[in-house]
């Protein structure tokens, strides 16, 4: 790496050195996406020095429908979309395009180009390919400034989602902002140039780095299972049923039970006050034996009654304790019951990954548990069955006028273990000795979906504890139906009348 290059002596300054006799054009496809710098700091003449940065990289790429797309992305104050990724499959259109860009020359708002990236550009709607073909997605960010919006906590999740991010600093660039957008290792991520002049010398070495053949072979990549080379880079996988640590390098053992768990709780009038914080009482209890953090569970709450609202999405809070007040704090609405409403909102935006929910390629299980008291003021079969379609394990909870047949159209299979309904809650004593039988049946056996042991764990545990708190909350009269409520209240009139 030339000193010119790399004028600091840090580590994470330098490429890691590919023997040359290891280099080989590039036998697999990726999906690359230029994110751009266009801002003011930006002077013409080292604008063009990134067109021909640009151009040069995919001059050396195998460009085509099946093999590698190029998408290009320019920022400064908004993000513009010069072409996707579906756009153009030969190079001289690419390069006609990238000649044809006008720079933004306004503020460095790279945090929202990377949400931009993320949302956006590595989408199948905008031509990456899914998730399941295992091609390569790259994100190439060039920017000479310090970012000014934040850029550690949306890189993080663009990383989750699978996207491999190159940052390249130029001249003024913010090294700790080049850190915290790269993927790891750092020191294959992140760079930083002396000047505009010397980008097309880095972005030579830069085609090294996506020619490269097998780098697993010719490095210590520290990998606790498995490691696997990609298109200039590696990374770690688990075996099936464990899942990647925060590390990339060590694995899951399932000694938690991880998932993204969404609370649906009736606010409708018939609940009343007093049943509305007993309600809250139970979402805490079930918060208190899940182990939350942004790489373990994920906990999101919804209300609703004529109306839906999310009192908190998925990636709002990261412990226990902050879920736990901020479910205090919620407010009872009291109007009607459109359960149907509610499970459309939970499937459409509290499973979003925009709202925290992991990508499904990472088999988080993701729970949706829905606590009634009445039936329904509109339909809820279509909603139920398509968030049962679309993986969500979904457990249905009822109280007093609660209708059994919705709850059973909610409920995932096996019906009888994902929902509960009772007056007075006894029925909730399932026998949990063959649990995880029902949930996760060896393969062949049963009509469940097989699950990864990882999320057989998760479910069982989730389960198992649900279980037991419904069983203790009954115990101690704390959970009271209505019906149930009324007729004590009478009998208690009956005694004070005979008394009198």
């Amino acid at each position: 790496c030339s000193p010119r290059l790399c004028p600091w002596p840090s580590p994470l300054l330098y490429l890691y050195p590919v023997p040359r006799q290891t280099l080989s054009p590039m036998t697999g496809p990726l999906d690359l996406v230029f994110v751009i710098d266009s801002s003011r700091s930006v002077r013409p003449f080292e604008f063009e020095t990134m067109r021909r940065f640009m151009i040069d990289i995919i001059h050396n790429l195998d460009i085509g429908l099946n093999a590698t797309r190029v998408g290009v992305i320019q920022y400064s104050s908004q993000v513009q979309n010069v072409f996707s990724l579906k756009t153009y499959f030969k190079r001289a259109e690419m390069e006609k395009a990238i000649n044809n860009i006008v720079p933004l020359a306004q503020g460095t708002m790279t945090g929202l180009a990377i949400q931009y990236t993320m949302n956006v550009a590595f989408t199948t709607q905008e031509g990456a390919r899914p998730l399941h073909k295992r091609i390569p997605r790259v994100a190439l960010i060039v920017t000479d400034g310090r970012p000014q919006d934040r850029v550690t906590d949306v890189a993080a999740q663009a990383r989750e989602t699978g996207i491999e991010i190159y940052a390249v600093g130029v001249q003024r660039a913010d090294m700790n902002s080049l850190r915290a957008m790269a993927s790891r290792p750092l020191e294959e991520h992140v760079f930083l140039v002396e000047s505009f002049d010397l980008i097309q010398q880095f972005g030579k070495q830069f085609q090294d780095k996506l020619c490269a053949s097998d780098l697993c072979n010719g490095i210590d990549h520290g990998c606790e299972f498995k490691c696997v080379s990609t298109a200039g880079s590696y990374h770690c996988v688990c075996p099936d049923g464990q899942q990647l640590m925060a590390d990339g390098k060590t694995c899951n053992k399932c000694k938690s039970g991880h998932i993204d768990l969404v609370l649906v709780i009736d606010g409708s009038k018939s609940v009343r006050p007093q049943n509305f914080e007993v309600v809250k009482q139970f979402v805490n209890q079930i918060v208190d034996f899940l182990h939350v953090s942004p790489h373990g569970t994920r906990v999101g709450l919804v209300q609703y009654s004529s109306r839906v609202r999310t009192e908190f999405p998925l990636n709002q809070y990261k412990t226990a304790e902050d879920i736990k007040k901020a479910v205090q704090r919620v407010e009872y609405m009291e109007k009607g019951t459109m359960t149907g409403l509610a499970l459309k909102h939970m499937l459409e935006h509290s499973f979003s990954e925009s709202e925290g929910a992991r990508p499904l390629s990472q088999n988080v299980p993701r729970i949706g548990l829905v606590f009634t008291d009445g039936r329904s003021q509109d339909d809820i079969s279509d909603w139920a069955r398509k968030a049962k379609e679309s993986g969500i394990v979904m457990f249905a909870v009822g109280v007093g006028k609660a209708v059994e047949e919705e709850l059973r159209a909610i409920a995932s299979e096996p019906v009888e273990q994902h929902f509960s309904y009772s007056a007075d809650f006894s029925t909730m004593t399932h026998i949990v000795d063959n649990l995880k039988l029902n949930i996760c049946p060896e393969e062949g056996k049963g009509e469940t979906e097989i699950r990864s042991p990882c999320e057989c764990e998760a479910l069982v545990e989730f389960q198992s504890n649900t279980l037991a708190i419904l069983e203790n909350l009954t115990e101690k009269h704390i959970l009271l139906p209505l019906a149930q409520m009324t007729a004590r209240l009478e009998d208690l009139e009956n005694q004070f009348a005979n008394k009198k």
